[in-house]
């Protein structure tokens, strides 16, 4: 898929209700994926099913359907909203004569695009070509080029078992690559943690305002976008806390629904950023209905990644979208439950470090006292519909 500022690729949406809720919410969300991808999505196709069917996903009359779509609107491309199997997706390619991609592929695809660091790109390569190993739909020759050369057929040798072999080969070796940058983050922060510094992940739904909380609190500069997944390289700064000190906080990777396996695999090296943080900044987009769906998601990729029991703080961000008024909000214990702020407008970052300080001064006593001091470890399971 072409880059979305040279030009655009007219797509065909397709979602399946499987009456299972929020399926509106998700058809938005892979628009706005389509979109984030360089596509244009030019119509969509739904339909309701109790299961997928096993040659199509969906039914024979619902193929004929998008192909009707395809052919009005010259589109390019059909997009599914879902994973489909490698006999799926060959299937459908061969009855529509058109691209076909799948939500996993649409999510890796993304990924390439917006990857900047050496690390990111090898993530997003892994990921891709682990993906892709199941499939070998068409040949990997550029796999040849990337390797000097190597990859010339042996004797009887099929080209899907040369296609194998060159995959398994580059797989290796990123993951190779992967290892050594993984054995560098730790000697990092091993070298935190001699100093004592206090450190904090900012993790949240994609698009939920990450990176631009980041910004207006380190005064980074670092990319944020309207957009989904505009930060895929873990960026840290130190930033200076009023009674507390210099603290680390670090940016990350935005989660999703159904986030491909392959990507949590490949990103875990950078997540772990996440599982060795003091805490979490649990960021969420206040003026969003799903907001609750979406922090059940983030919660699940943090129980994926061995991080959730790491100490959470909710943002309810975006305030200024859902008409709501800065605060801190407590359970009755004392304990913060939730800041609410705008990361654009700057109202209730105050709050936020002052909530971060209680929590930091807390932790501070846990690590020297060695008991639990009631104050302000957040509960990570917090209703979001909460008033």
């Amino acid at each position: 898929m072409e880059n979305p500022e040279k030009a655009t690729v007219k797509a065909v949406l397709v979602g399946v209700d499987f009456g299972k809720g929020g399926f509106s919410a998700s058809l938005e969300e892979l628009e706005l994926l389509a979109r984030s991808a360089g596509a244009e999505p030019v119509q969509t196709v739904t339909a309701k099913r109790a299961s997928p069917d096993a040659a199509y996903y969906v039914g024979s009359g619902k193929v004929d359907e998008i192909i009707q779509a395809v052919h009005l609107y010259g589109a390019e491309m059909v997009i599914f909203n879902h994973a489909l199997s490698p006999a799926q997706q060959r299937n459908l390619e061969k009855r529509l004569d058109t691209s076909i991609v799948d939500r996993t592929s649409l999510i890796l695809d993304i990924f390439a695009q917006r990857a900047k660091s050496h690390e990111g790109k090898v993530q997003v390569e892994l990921a891709q070509l682990q993906h892709l190993m199941t499939r070998l739909v068409r040949g990997w020759t550029h796999l040849e080029r990337q390797k000097g050369g190597i990859g010339l057929r042996g004797p009887g040798e099929t080209q899907l078992e040369t296609d194998r072999r060159l995959i398994g080969g580059r797989v290796k070796m990123l993951r190779s690559r992967l290892d050594r940058l993984q054995r560098q983050r730790e000697t990092q922060r091993r070298s935190r943690n001699r100093s004592r510094t206090f450190s904090m992940s900012l993790v949240g739904y994609t698009n939920a305002g990450k990176s631009t909380l980041f910004n207006a609190m380190t005064k980074a500069g670092t990319y944020a976008a309207d957009q989904l997944f505009a930060t895929l390289d873990t960026t840290s700064r130190r930033v200076y806390i009023e009674t507390v000190g210099n603290v680390v906080i670090s940016d990350t990777v935005g989660f999703i629904r159904d986030l491909p396996h392959q990507l949590v695999a490949a990103f875990r090296a950078t997540l772990e950023e996440t599982i060795h943080a003091d805490m979490l900044l649990h960021v969420v987009d206040a003026s969003s209905d799903m907001r609750q769906e979406q922090i059940e998601q983030v919660n699940q990729v943090l129980e994926e990644i061995d991080a959730q029991k790491v100490p959470q703080l909710l943002v309810l961000n975006k305030i200024d979208l859902a008409g709501l008024e800065p605060g801190i909000d407590r359970n009755e214990e004392g304990r913060i439950r939730r800041v609410s702020v705008s990361a654009v407008t700057g109202a209730g970052l105050d709050l936020l470090r002052q909530a971060i300080a209680e929590f930091a001064a807390d932790n501070a006593k846990v690590q020297k006292e060695g008991v639990e001091v009631k104050g302000t470890v957040p509960d990570p399971r917090w209703d979001a519909t909460a008033s």
